[in-house]
């Protein structure tokens, strides 16, 4: 698998962001992802609105914001525009051929999941070594909890199946950007998304999660053979 910061891979994502971005119209509310793929494609966007297109952005984490900012794209919220026409975002894991999804690798599920459902089409930007057969063959479901009595959630988690471990960062629990901690559970292989997405919306003290099962329109994929479009 080649590294993140492999120049080939890099160009190879930037073709596929590039790809997500042609579909952007004058006059679109427009959904911004997180992630370093979504940032490629939110630089993309900033040099077409250089260019003259007009859109609005509803940025889905702080990060993003600033980024967007810096590339003088104009920006809103969900308040002020609760149904978005597209949203560009990352994923840490894609199961073919639905187009089931692991995100929050980066600590933001929870609002790319509200901007996701808010948006007439959910547009995925990866490289191939995100593809997989089943969802969690690689990575953690990230798990988002209140930080009260984080360590009995915890343990209804494990319950459920999952192997959970507290998010750190710089020697410190990690803490969102609405101030909750992350549990990454790993449950190997999921035979059923769906099944353990009930699961997880039913456990009390979880406040949302990476699962995004039947919410993505469409993949565009990076990779040796160039780039590929699913659709669902």
């Amino acid at each position: 698998m080649s590294s993140n910061t492999d120049p080939d891979i890099i160009r190879l994502k930037q073709m596929a962001a590039d790809a997500a971005v042609a579909q952007l119209e004058d006059g679109m509310l427009v959904g911004l992802g997180s992630g370093s793929t979504a940032e490629l494609a939110v630089a993309s966007i900033g040099k077409r609105v250089s260019a003259g297109l007009r859109i609005i952005g509803v940025p889905t984490s702080e990060k993003t914001a600033a980024l967007a900012r810096l590339h003088n794209i104009p920006l809103s919220t969900l308040g002020e525009h609760p149904q978005l026409d597209l949203a560009i975002d990352g994923a840490d894991e894609v199961e073919l051929p639905g187009l089931s999804l692991i995100k929050g690798g980066g600590g933001n599920q929870l609002r790319e999941k509200l901007v996701a459902i808010s948006s007439r089409r959910l547009v995925i930007v990866v490289d191939e070594s995100k593809l997989v057969e089943r969802l969690g063959t690689t990575f953690p479901v990230p798990v988002e909890v209140i930080r009260f009595g984080w360590e009995s959630t915890a343990k209804r988690l494990e319950a459920a199946g999952a192997t959970p471990v507290l998010r750190h960062r710089d020697g410190k629990p990690y803490i969102t950007d609405d101030g909750n901690y992350i549990l990454d559970c790993r449950f190997g292989p999921i035979a059923s998304p769906p099944e353990l997405q009930r699961q997880l919306d039913g456990t009390v003290g979880v406040v949302e999660h990476g699962l995004f099962i039947g919410i993505a329109s469409q993949a565009i994929v990076a990779g040796a053979r160039g780039v590929r479009i699913f659709s669902v």
